[in-house]
C-alpha cells in the first residue's frame, strides 16, 4: 500500500506561531510565563538577540531555512542568558531546523521549549504533533512512533494523529501492531454506529496481505465492500469465495447470479457460460433473460462466435416458450407430490417469469416438504427469488438462515451484502 500524505508539518508549526514569530527587542511576552506570577513580569530580548531573531524571521518567510538557522546561531555568543530569551531561540531555531529538515536539531530545540515549561498546554501539544510529522515525512519511523504516540498520550485531538501513527506502525514492517491498532480503531467506529474509514479498511487488509492470512483478507474485504461496495471488491469476494477449498462445482450458476446482479457479466464467454448453465438447470426464462441483456450490451451477435450465440439463443427463447405452456400441469404434479425439490424449482422458474407470487408461494411450500436435495440451495434460490420480487427484508432473512461449508453459505452472507449496499 502506497504511503499516503498529510498537511505539511510547516502548517502545524505555523498553528502555534512558530516561523510566524517575531521576537522584538523589548516584547513583553506574558503569554508565555509559566504560571500567573511570571505573567506579572515584563519578559524582553535584548537588542543582541533580537536583531538576529528578527533576521532569522523574515528569511524563514522567504524559505531560507539554513540562512535562518545561521543567524539564529550567532545568539549563542551572547552570554547570561535570561530563561525567556533561551526559550525564544530554542523555539525559533526548532522552526528554522525544522523548516530545514534537520530533524535532531528540530527535536533538540522542541524538547527544551517543552521542558522549559512556557508553553500552553494546546501549543505544547501541537509541537509534539509536528515532531511526530516531521519524523514520519522524514520516514524516520521509530522517532514518529515515539512523538505521535507522546502526542495522543498527552490528549491530541488531531484527528490524523492516529491515521499518522498506525501508518507509521505499517511502514516500519510492525504489522501486528499495526493490525491490532486498525482493529481496533474500525471496532469502536462500528460499535458507535459509524463507518469506518476506507483508509482504515485499505490498510488493515494490506496487512493482512503481508501476512498471508486468506481469512483475515476476506473477512476484511467484505468490510469494504460493505461500506464502500464497488464492483473491484465484489469482483475480489467471489474470485476468493470460489477459490476457497470446498466450494461445490454445483454453485457456479449461483456465483453467476450474483455475478450479474453486482458487477454484471463482462464478457461475451460469461453470458453464453450462465446461460447454458441455466438451461440445463431447468431454467429456459433466466437463460433468455441473460442472452437478451448480452445482446443488449453488445458482447452477443457480432464476430466468430455470432452464429453459435443466435443458436444458443433460439434455443433459449423456445425452451421458455415452451416452458410457459406446460407450466399449468407441471404445478399440479409438483404440487401433489411428497418430495418438495420440484415445487421449489417450478416456484424459482416462475419467478424468472415474473410471476413472483405463484413462483414464491411454490416455494415457499416445496421447503416446507420432507426430501427436499439441497435444501440449503433452495434457500438461497428463495431468498434470490425473494430480491427478485422486490421483498428485500424476506430476502435477508432466507438468506442469513442459510448454512453449510460447501459455498452456499458464503454466497448466502454475500447476498444479504448486496441486497443492503448495492452499487450505485
Amino acid at each position: 500500500m502506497s504511503k499516503l500524505r498529510f498537511a505539511p508539518m510547516l502548517v502545524l508549526l505555523a498553528a502555534v506561531g512558530l516561523n510566524t514569530m517575531l521576537p522584538v527587542v523589548g516584547l513583553t511576552s506574558a503569554a508565555y510565563a509559566a504560571d500567573d506570577a511570571d505573567k506579572a513580569k515584563a519578559e524582553t530580548v535584548r537588542p543582541e538577540i533580537g536583531l538576529p531573531l528578527q533576521a532569522a524571521q523574515a528569511l524563514l518567510k522567504e524559505q531560507k531555512y539554513k540562512e535562518a538557522l545561521a543567524k539564529i546561531a550567532e545568539t549563542d555568543a551572547v552570554g547570561d542568558k535570561t530563561p525567556f530569551e533561551t526559550f525564544t531561540i530554542d523555539r525559533m531555531r526548532g522552526a528554522a531546523a525544522a523548516s530545514a529538515g534537520d530533524g535532531d536539531l528540530a527535536e533538540k530545540s522542541f524538547n527544551a521549549v517543552i521542558a522549559s515549561g512556557r508553553l500552553a498546554p494546546a501549543d505544547q501539544a501541537k509541537i509534539v504533533l509536528a515532531l511526530g510529522s516531521m519524523y514520519y515525512d522524514a520516514q524516520n519511523y521509530p522517532k514518529a512512533i515515539t512523538w505521535l504516540s507522546r502526542s495522543l498520550k498527552e490528549g491530541g485531538s488531531n484527528p490524523q494523529t492516529r491515521t499518522l501513527l498506525i501508518q507509521s506502525y505499517y511502514l516500519s514492517n510492525d504489522i501486528p501492531r499495526a493490525t491490532s491498532e486498525l482493529q481496533a480503531d474500525i471496532a469502536a467506529d462500528e460499535s458507535a454506529g459509524r463507518t469506518p474509514s476506507e483508509l482504515n479498511l485499505k490498510l488493515l487488509i494490506s496487512c493482512a496481505l503481508k501476512t498471508n492470512d486468506k481469512a483475515a483478507y476476506l473477512t476484511v474485504l467484505e468490510k469494504l465492500n460493505t461500506y464502500y461496495p464497488k464492483k473491484e471488491y465484489w469482483a475480489d469476494l467471489l474470485n476468493r469465495v470460489q477459490s476457497k477449498p470446498g466450494f461445490s462445482d454445483r454453485l457456479i450458476l449461483d456465483v453467476y447470479r450474483l455475478k450479474a446482479a453486482t458487477t454484471q457479466l463482462q464478457t461475451s464467454t460469461e453470458y453464453t457460460d450462465m446461460a447454458q448453465l441455466a438451461l440445463l438447470a431447468g431454467f429456459p426464462a433466466e437463460a433468455k433473460r441473460v442472452l437478451d441483456q448480452g445482446y443488449q450490451a453488445g458482447l452477443l451477435g457480432s464476430g466468430p462466435d455470432a452464429a453459435k450465440q443466435k443458436r444458443l439463443r433460439d434455443q433459449a427463447n423456445k425452451a421458455a416458450a415452451d416452458d410457459l405452456k406446460t407450466m399449468a400441469q407441471s404445478e399440479a404434479s409438483v404440487s401433489a407430490s411428497k418430495e418438495g425439490t420440484g415445487q421449489i424449482n417450478l416456484g424459482y422458474a416462475l419467478v424468472t417469469t415474473g410471476q413472483f407470487d405463484k413462483g414464491l408461494g411454490l416455494m415457499e411450500d416445496g421447503l416446507k416438504k420432507s426430501g427436499v436435495k439441497h435444501g440449503e440451495d433452495a434457500k438461497l434460490h428463495l431468498g434470490i427469488a425473494y430480491q427478485m420480487a422486490g421483498q428485500k427484508d424476506k430476502a435477508i432473512q432466507t438468506f442469513k438462515s442459510v448454512q453449510g461449508t460447501d459455498g452456499v453459505a458464503d454466497l448466502a452472507r454475500l447476498w444479504v451484502m448486496q441486497v443492503n449496499h448495492p452499487i450505485n
